[in-house]
């Protein structure tokens, strides 16, 4: 055999002349440049999360002065036009006089540099939410225009400022009584596109603060609706429990509330259990909302599994040949509060969604660990019904277990690999491949007919499927559709769950354009959003929009997908008849003018004119399975020309709040929400 030549590499030599690469090379921002450069280091996005980021960093040094003890009374408006946004607290003021080291004034230095400000000494603050020193200097360099007032010893001084440079220095303007400090801010078009100040997002944020802070007063003006609101609640933490538990059936007589410090760290622990199978905890570090967790989140799950399962095996809940409480048992149906307070918090990233800083795990399990067991002993009833819940929860864990198990072994030895229902897509490329779950056999027979068989695969669905909210993961997984879903999906659910088996990473919910399919698909949304979440998470899932209607007139139609596109068309096509019976006039005036002329020019000009006026027919489709496979296909399933919604969740806690009321076991708060938003309800089926 001939012995293949190798190829020899070759290597460029450098060119000494090319190697420009100098000290003139390196760019230093100074200032608040580097904001400006890089704006989502620091409030982590342009988008509305950064916008809003904003005020939180402004309205935390406000709340960092009432947790001082030096302010009583916080004050947010947003002004008519939307655009501007003006905090003022009663606190003690910015400094305004001239600082040692920067040789400016102190408020100038704090507003035009980064790093600074009075929470890094350990004196002025014993703890802040705003250790980092960017905060408000950062809202200084995104905005258009800022401008600050102090009041400090009667004078009230003023500063203003256009993208973070001063327009004049630090100036007397008036005498005022009192202290304080308010900061006035538009935030800068050329960095935030869309500039929507949420009013909803607002209030539930200085919600928090407010029940996080005792005794603050946050008042709310809104010029946009003429809307204000004021917070103020002296039950801490252990009000805001009942605020989340809303009207959700409580198992315990009285909250759980624990508090103590413990190696320099303060902390409050505030939980109950509620008659549900999701749970919700909330964890803040010196009141900040840490949404990803951290170490006191873990400190307190550590913490209530030890000491629920040490009551468990000595009041013999469990038996001593059972397995220990999980800490998923154990906080089924938990509500909890965990919120502590430390000199040097360490945040992960500037937008401070975790905690790191193990001395808050610490503290937690200290602290928690002594007072949930004085607790228990204390309300023996209120510790049966956790314990009760807590093992059934258990029971339900490994009943679970053995369905998925069930589930999986099925899926692999008895030939079910793939459900017989469903019509799979010949492509094994999940990047491609689209799975659209399909309400009823009609609707399925359509669009098997109609579909793509390269990329698309077709999952009819019998019926409604189990609402989850309602049932546990075994009972769930009794269910046939629910079994074949899953199974078409291949990921697993729950533990098992893997997003890397996934089979498509188009998953299109088709339903029928009444009742009974906004049924279905919010059936359907629920089983995600509660036990297959990372598909939501991953932006795979979506809702398909088949049209409402069908309006012809002539050969010429058009599908609409809402009421008023209906209405729209109609008119459209109501002024082609319209002009269609202005052309045959012209047609009738035309023949005249050739009986008059009789010259040919005249007859050609006259018969372009000519259009054939029609009735317009309107066909209403109330179900898929009423179309014929190709009006599916150019409607609903074709890529280059249908309308999908992708399914996000930007608000966790409220897509669980809103699930819980909408399809949980509790009557009232639905009624509520059905009485609130009936009139707003539009092609209601009756």
């Amino acid at each position: 055999m001939a012995k293949a030549k190798e190829k020899k590499a070759s290597v460029k030599e450098p060119n000494k002349s090319e190697n420009n690469y100098t000290a003139k090379d390196i760019y230093v921002l100074e200032g608040l440049e580097p904001v400006r450069k890089r704006p989502g280091m620091y409030i982590g996005s342009t988008g509305v999360d950064g916008l809003h980021h904003l005020i939180w960093e402004v309205v935390d040094n406000s709340i960092d002065e009432a947790m001082a003890g030096y302010a009583t009374d916080i004050e947010l408006r947003i002004f008519e036009d939307g655009k501007k946004i003006r905090v003022i607290d009663n606190g003690r003021g910015i400094p305004v006089e001239i600082h040692a080291q920067t040789k400016k004034s102190a408020l100038e230095t704090v507003l035009t540099t980064l790093h600074a400000g009075g929470k890094f000494g350990g004196q002025s603050y014993k703890v802040a939410g705003g250790l980092h020193g960017v905060g408000v200097s950062v809202v200084n360099a995104l905005s258009a225009n800022l401008r600050a007032e102090v009041c400090r010893d009667g004078k009230l001084w003023m500063q203003e400022y256009v993208r973070g440079k001063p327009k004049a220095t630090v100036k007397k303007i008036d005498t005022c009584s009192g202290t304080g400090t308010a900061i006035t801010f538009e935030p800068d078009p050329e960095v935030f596109k869309d500039i929507k100040f949420d009013l909803n997002r607002i209030l539930e944020h200085l919600r928090q603060q407010a029940y996080l802070t005792r005794k603050v007063r946050i008042k709310v003006f809104d010029e946009r609706s003429d809307f204000s609101y004021t917070f103020y609640f002296e039950g801490g933490i252990g009000t805001f429990i009942k605020y989340i538990s809303g009207d959700k059936l409580k198992l315990q007589q009285e909250i759980c509330y624990v508090s103590g410090e413990k190696e320099n760290v303060s902390v409050e622990v505030a939980f109950e259990y509620v008659d549900d199978i999701a749970g919700i905890e909330m964890g803040f570090a010196n009141n900040i909302h840490t949404s990803d967790g951290g170490a006191h989140i873990t400190g307190f799950r550590v913490a209530l599994t030890r000491a629920l399962n040490d009551y468990a095996r000595k009041n013999s809940f469990v038996k001593e040949s059972d397995e220990n409480l999980s800490g998923e048992d154990v906080r089924e149906g938990l509500v909890a509060v965990v919120s502590v307070k430390l000199r040097e918090p360490q945040f992960e990233g500037q937008t401070k969604a975790r905690l790191g800083s193990p001395e808050a795990r610490t503290a937690v399990e200290a602290v928690l660990g002594e007072g949930i067991q004085t607790y228990l002993d204390k309300n023996p009833q209120d510790a049966r019904a956790i314990m009760g819940k807590s093992v059934l929860a258990a029971k339900a864990r490994l009943a679970a277990k053995a369905a998925r198990e069930t589930v999986l072994r099925k899926g692999v030895l008895d030939g079910l690999t793939l459900p017989g229902k469903l019509a799979d897509c010949s492509s094994r490329d999940p990047e491609e491949s689209e799975l659209f779950i399909v309400e009823g056999d009609s609707a399925g027979g359509s669009a098997k007919q109609g579909r793509d068989r390269k990329f698309q695969a077709i999952l009819p669905l019998r019926g409604k499927i189990l609402n989850v909210e309602k049932s546990r993961l075994d009972h769930a997984l009794e269910s046939k559709e629910i079994k074949a879903l899953i199974i078409a999906l291949g990921t697993a659910i729950a533990t098992d769950f893997n997003l890397e088996k996934l089979r498509y990473k188009r998953i299109i919910i088709m339903t029928d354009a009444d009742v009974d399919g906004a049924h279905i698909r919010t059936l359907l949304l629920t089983l995600f959003f509660r036990y297959l979440p990372k598909i939501i998470e991953s932006g795979y899932l979506y809702i398909a929009q088949p049209p409402l209607y069908r309006v012809q007139k002539g050969k010429e139609f058009r599908y609409a997908y809402s009421e008023e596109e209906k209405l729209k068309i109609v008119k459209e096509f109501e002024n082609l008849k319209a002009a269609a019976k202005e052309k045959k006039d012209k047609k009738v005036a035309a023949k005249k003018v050739i009986e008059e002329t009789s010259t040919e020019d005249a007859t050609e000009s006259a018969v372009a004119q000519v259009a054939s006026p029609g009735g317009i027919l309107i066909q209403r489709y109330k179900g898929l399975g009423e179309m014929n496979p190709g009006q599916l296909w150019e409607t609903t399933m074709d890529p280059a020309s249908r309308v999908l919604k992708r399914v996000a969740i930007d608000d966790v806690k409220g897509a669980d709040k809103m699930f819980d009321i909408l399809m949980g076991s509790e009557v009232a708060p639905r009624k509520k929400f059905i009485q609130t938003h009936a009139k707003t309800v539009q092609n209601l089926d009756i």
